[in-house]
């Protein structure tokens, strides 16, 4: 049996007419860029995050791009962050000219640890910039708090949390600027590179449009140094007909990492993630992500291409080879899995400049030796769930 980590078919076989529909109408009304289709996904998304303004961007890191300098965060400034997340975090804020200020996160659900923030801020802080990492939520709570406390910005990056709530407030909704990605293993996802930046601040949403087209607030006329990074109609079109249904994927997902929860809870050798899904916090689940810990194994049987890490790079994290071995194992029954993520962000070789200057990033370099996300995506059926939790009970209790 054949089980890929993500997989759009079974969604294509169920709404491709939708699609093809979509797209081919907009392709026949000649309006490629802007027009009715974004506005209709900018007013559609406004309602499902619950505020006032979406301004539609090219991509999850142009998102977070216009968010920074609509903030006026730039050279000289520092943004509080995250080194355990996808590059893109911390690559814009370096764009920017500022500096990215890793602290580190939870061991227990990869989240910044809000009880670091207050010690690496300076007088050069600016912003927070928390990720809501596999869709599980940041106490936004703590976060808002503290920014509160120090007169400081909160930038959300939802690219990964989309239809995920804390407390009954949709991440994106909460601090200034909300983030978003629709790249298309995203919960939901255009047909190629898309983003979005959510505001409850008129001037913020003027502001990130303008830099979104050239920093032209009205044509031919350039306040200042802008962006090309606009949402195309096609897209648009895409996630128009996919946005409706972002709820029920979102609660498949959620009984699909139940279902892995419930029968994976009894072995030693890993350990599970827990749901946050209460009192109106919701987990989108973007992605499902084990820790493989350090049981006995037979590390001479490991193949070297699963070690994806560099040798120059490797010698500074921890010992990978148990997880690397699950892993190996699973594919050659025919599970995919994917590592989010093999190297901490300030562990990269264009971050090297910064490298013991960073505060402690025990668990950041510690959940790259040990994350391992199983296949979950809401068509993923009931067999080949199954399928995953029983091969790796089956490799489990006979290391």
């Amino acid at each position: 049996m054949q089980v890929p980590p993500f997989s759009l078919n079974e969604q294509l076989s169920q709404i491709g007419q939708d699609l093809d529909t979509a797209v081919a109408k907009t392709l026949r009304s000649g309006q490629y860029i802007g027009g009715q289709q974004v506005e209709l996904f900018e007013k559609s998304f406004s309602e499902t995050i619950n505020v006032p303004y979406t301004v539609s961007c090219n991509s999850g890191t142009d998102a977070l791009v216009l968010a920074l300098r609509a903030l006026d965060i730039g050279p000289g400034d520092e943004v509080i962050s995250v080194s355990f997340s996808f590059f893109a975090t911390a690559e814009a804020i370096s764009n920017v000219g500022a500096k990215p200020i890793f602290i580190d996160v939870n061991s227990n659900d990869f989240l910044i640890n809000p009880n670091l923030i207050e010690d690496a801020i300076t007088s050069s802080t600016k912003a927070i910039l928390p990720v809501h990492l596999f869709g599980n939520p940041v106490n936004m709570d703590a976060i808002m708090s503290i920014a509160k406390k120090h007169g400081l910005k909160v930038i959300e990056d939802c690219a990964q949390a989309a239809g995920s709530y804390w407390k009954g407030k949709s991440l994106g909704s909460i601090g200034d600027i909300g983030c978003f990605s629709f790249f298309p293993t995203k919960n939901l996802g255009a047909a190629g590179d898309g983003g979005a930046v959510t505001t409850k601040s008129l001037e913020l949403a003027r502001r990130m449009r303008d830099l979104s087209i050239h920093g032209m607030p009205k044509r031919y006329f350039h306040t200042e140094l802008g962006y090309n990074s606009r949402l195309d109609a096609l897209q648009a079109a895409v996630l128009n007909v996919k946005l409706p249904l972002l709820s029920s994927w979102v609660e498949q997902r959620r009984k699909i990492a139940l279902n892995y929860i419930k029968n994976l809870k009894d072995l030693s050798g890993i350990e599970l993630p827990k749901d946050s899904s209460v009192n109106g916090t919701i987990n989108s689940w973007n992605q499902f992500v084990i820790k493989v810990k350090n049981y006995d194994i037979n590390k001479d049987s490991l193949r070297e291409e699963f070690i994806a890490i560099p040798n120059q790079i490797r010698t500074y994290l921890p010992d990978s080879r148990c997880r690397d071995l699950l892993r190996q194992n699973l594919s050659d029954k025919g599970i995919n899995t994917i590592i989010y993520y093999p190297i901490p962000i300030h562990l990269q070789p264009a971050y090297s400049q910064l490298k013991g200057k960073s505060h402690s990033l025990i668990n950041s370099e510690l959940l790259c030796s040990q994350v391992l996300s199983l296949p979950i995506f809401p068509e993923l059926s009931i067999e080949k769930q199954d399928y995953v939790v029983q091969s790796i009970k089956d490799l489990i209790n006979c290391q």
